[in-house]
């Protein structure tokens, strides 16, 4: 059969523009095509969206996380508010000297030759850093992006009401925390050196094994060292430096930046000042992150309150759209389960409550209660939630950038749009937010390389060689994540962050009558001590 040339043409025509095509995109574009293809399936599931109505979708992973936070706030009695002043004098040190003797009861002791780790002291040591290291090193690691871009294109989707939510969602998730954070101290390991391991992987392999439940405890287990080991290169890493560099870039002039093009260079710096933090361990990462937590939330907060002052006869009408919002809502997406939803997603995206990773940064305290911590990492849904992401909230309605035409930014143009709003009162703020995201960025990075360390040394040992495998790597890939635009692998980690929640929420609700015995425990002892 003879081909006419016209026919020829025509048929390699196509094949000619596919093949340019792909010699234009660069490397990092084809790798994440690729990587894209093969993890599509697993990205579809955990963040699949369920249909309600024709407007409203909401991801499934929302639905454990909001009805385990419910549940738990009503099993401790309203710990999350009834607790909340004792949380605060334990991170004041009011009852440090607890921890100086041994503890009166051990309740839900195990018995002789369980592998669960007793309560008190091991070989003399009973932890690596004190209960406001804890927190800081836990809050670095939620406080960040999310509460500036995340909240912006929250209100921007559902109206001022989603603020509302976000508040609820909060509330609530401190119990969530309360939960993973007691059960991180409990059930943690301890070596002679002082050195802890701890985190979901333990307490759902030992916890679950005092139950009877062996099996399925070392599945859960393995299957939460994976994920946090996969979100602590995206999410906790790539995306944070992605994100920072490029907010660095558009402040010093866009294209005309010292910095345009160079997001490899700005990758090396970062990834020098986390290693030369990542090595020292988690004392390290506390010392710092005890420096830089508080001064970012001040600052941050700080900043707010001064628009808020600026700005204060509109205050009064701002909560009035917040709430009027909550209920019967005017944003894009109709309906108040659309504004509930927009409100709890940021919540949940933000504080990780019942996503189990902060348990890991709270089982290094020093304290023979673990009850004690779980008292202390309730606050950090308030601080995250509760205080900074409603701070932002209320900034971005009071300057009126609640709009529908913002629902579609990404992460990126949020953080401008928060930005701006700022920057509409106080003239030079847009510096000093891009000096506190990249503050933010650092401390996430480092907090999350302690988390993902965790879960490698769980799968392929304590030592040296490992540790260093881990830290080198993590570090090149911060390079990695600051030099290129790798979608579909952040989209892979991001999804495994929220799947670490299927196998924690699973082990905190068979697990949350042992918190009960240790938080009885904990407070028949503050009783005792008269203060």
């Amino acid at each position: 059969m003879k081909y006419r040339p016209i026919s020829l043409i025509a048929f390699l025509l196509p094949l000619f523009s596919l093949a340019q095509e792909t010699a234009e995109k660069g490397l990092d574009q084809k790798i994440d095509e690729a990587f894209g293809s093969a993890t599509g399936w697993f990205v579809n599931f955990v963040f699949y969206q369920i249909p309600f109505g024709e407007e409203i979708q909401v991801y499934w992973v929302l639905f454990p996380l909001i009805i385990g936070a419910t549940y738990f706030t009503f099993y401790f009695k309203l710990i999350n508010f009834r607790g909340f002043f004792t949380s605060i004098n334990i991170v004041r040190g009011k009852y440090d000297e607890m921890d100086h003797h041994e503890p009166l009861s051990m309740a839900g002791d195990p018995t002789p030759g369980d592998d669960v780790l007793q309560t008190m002291a091991v070989e003399g040591h009973s932890g690596e850093v004190s209960h406001f290291q804890a927190l800081t090193a836990a809050l670095s690691a939620t406080v960040g992006l999310g509460n500036i871009a995340g909240v912006a294109i929250a209100v921007s989707i559902g109206g001022a009401g989603a603020t509302f939510w976000m508040i609820v969602a909060g509330f609530l998730g401190m119990a969530s925390k309360f939960v993973e954070c007691t059960l991180g101290v409990k059930y943690r390991d301890i070596e002679s050196d002082g050195t802890v391991y701890g985190g979901p992987m333990y307490y759902l392999r030992k916890g679950l094994k005092s139950k009877g439940l062996e099996g399925l405890g070392k599945v859960l287990a393995g299957l939460f060292a994976v994920f946090v080991i996969g979100g602590s290169f995206g999410g906790g890493n790539m995306f944070q430096v992605n994100q920072a560099f490029q907010l660095v870039e558009n402040i010093t002039g866009g294209s005309e930046s010292f910095w345009y093009g160079k997001g490899w260079l700005f990758g090396i710096v970062m990834a020098i000042l986390v290693g030369i933090v990542i090595i020292g361990g988690i004392k390290k990462i506390a010392k710092v992150t005890d420096k830089i937590v508080p001064f970012m939330v001040v600052i941050y907060v700080g900043a707010a309150i001064f628009v808020l002052v600026a700005k204060y006869d509109m205050i009064g009408d701002a909560f009035m759209q917040i709430i009027n919002g909550a209920f019967s809502p005017t944003g894009v997406v109709g309906g108040a389960v659309g504004v509930l939803v927009q409100g709890f997603r940021r919540a949940a995206f933000s504080n990780e409550a019942g996503v189990g990773s902060a348990s890991i940064a709270h089982s290094a305290v020093k304290t023979k209660y673990p009850a004690s911590e779980g008292m202390v990492a309730l606050l950090e849904p308030f601080v995250d939630t509760v205080v900074v992401c409603t701070m932002t909230a209320l900034v971005l309605i009071i300057t009126g950038n609640v709009t529908a035409a913002n629902a579609t930014l990404n992460d990126s143009q949020a953080i401008l749009l928060t930005s701006g709003a700022f920057e509409s009162v106080i003239s030079w703020f847009p510096y000093v937010l891009t000096i506190a995201v990249v503050l933010f960025a650092f401390s996430t990075m480092i907090s999350w390389s302690y988390y993902g360390f965790q879960g490698w040394a769980y799968l392929f040992g304590r030592n040296k060689k490992t540790e260093y495998t881990y830290k080198i790597t993590f570090c090149i890939f911060v390079i990695i994540g600051a030099a290129a635009s790798l979608g579909s692998v952040i989209g892979f980690s991001d999804a495994m962050i929220f799947a670490m929640m299927v196998p924690n929420m699973i082990g905190l609700v068979i697990l949350a009558p042992r918190v009960r015995e240790e938080l009885s425990t904990y407070l028949d002892a503050i009783k005792a001590l008269g203060k």
